[in-house]
């Protein structure tokens, strides 16, 4: 559903809220859905087989292995074009990096990046870098349908959702498009524990939020669960509460929230000491420049 009102008529039914992300959050997809997925159609859409790895360690960083992880798929799909222009061992191989100036335009101006609207402006422009755009994010959900599936949620988070749906509303907060969100929750029936699904469609994760939460929850009982920056920069535009879901130690992240920091939100004691421990150990493992600055070289 890409209307707001799934958020906006949200009815409250406890004290609380959480937000949760889904990729690489709830579920191990950020692996398949991107070096499967995300990255071949990059190559393909773009014509840059002949820097292919290059482009497969740009995305990578930015997709997975960085401060950028979890971002939509437009502003890091310009990131990885900026870092291929500017390493030098791509440089040496003379290949035409895209600056898609229209896509990058249409990014500062829209705030609801999703493929909808930008056929829309594919429509009202009709420019080449964005037609391009549009078949290649069609094209990796065409891959995300046919590819991810069978990838079940991260242990314990069957047993956090049933937990805590008895004492907190919860939505789905996130930059995937809706349709693959509300198929992979239903596939693992855990969209039976949600009040709400929202993805790319319904804005940002910041937005997601505010509407599902303005109004009707006060921001201190309102948490934001998430593996990316991102989802952090969501939280704080609300004044929520985060919690982390570390990339690589999920398993160990999900048993943290399901023994300790849930108990501590509902009873009013999720104190900033103990936030800014988990966050500060979350930002530790996201590096903010890629490592072959660091080499000096490919």
């Amino acid at each position: 559903m890409s209307n707001v009102e799934v958020l906006t008529q949200l009815t409250p039914e406890h004290d609380y809220l959480i937000a949760i992300d889904s990729d690489g959050c709830v579920f191990d997809t950020m692996e398949i859905k991107h070096k499967e997925c995300f990255i071949p159609n990059i190559v393909k859409s773009w014509n840059l087989q002949a820097i292919s790895k290059y482009v497969r360690s740009a995305a990578e960083y930015v997709n997975l292995y960085s401060r950028w992880r979890g971002v939509n798929r437009f502003p890091a799909l310009i990131k990885v074009f900026d870092l291929l222009e500017e390493w030098p061992e791509v440089q040496k191989r003379q290949v035409s990096i895209p600056r898609a100036t229209a896509l990058r335009d249409w990014i500062e101006r829209e705030t609801k990046l999703s493929n909808l609207t930008l056929k829309a402006e594919v429509d009202r422009t009709g420019d080449p870098d964005l037609i391009t755009t549009l078949e290649w994010s069609m094209a990796v959900n065409k891959s995300v349908t046919v590819m991810v599936h069978g990838v079940p949620p991260f242990p314990h988070v069957k047993a956090s959702l049933s937990k805590i749906s008895n004492f907190a509303d919860i939505i789905v907060c996130s930059a995937t498009p809706s349709d693959a969100l509300a198929r992979e929750w239903k596939e693992h029936n855990i969209d039976r524990y949600v009040k709400a699904i929202a993805g790319q469609e319904l804005g940002s994760k910041a937005e997601h939020i505010n509407l599902a939460a303005a109004g009707k929850y006060n921001f201190r009982k309102v948490l934001m669960i998430g593996d990316a920056p991102g989802d952090l920069t969501a939280a704080r535009a609300n004044n929520a509460k985060f919690f982390p879901i570390n990339p690589g130690s999920e398993e160990k992240s999900w048993n943290e929230f399901l023994t300790i920091a849930f108990e501590k939100f509902i009873r009013d004691e999720y104190n900033e000491d103990y936030e800014a421990q988990m966050i500060d150990d979350f930002m530790q493992k996201l590096p903010e420049s890629p490592p072959w600055l660091a080499k000096g070289s490919a």
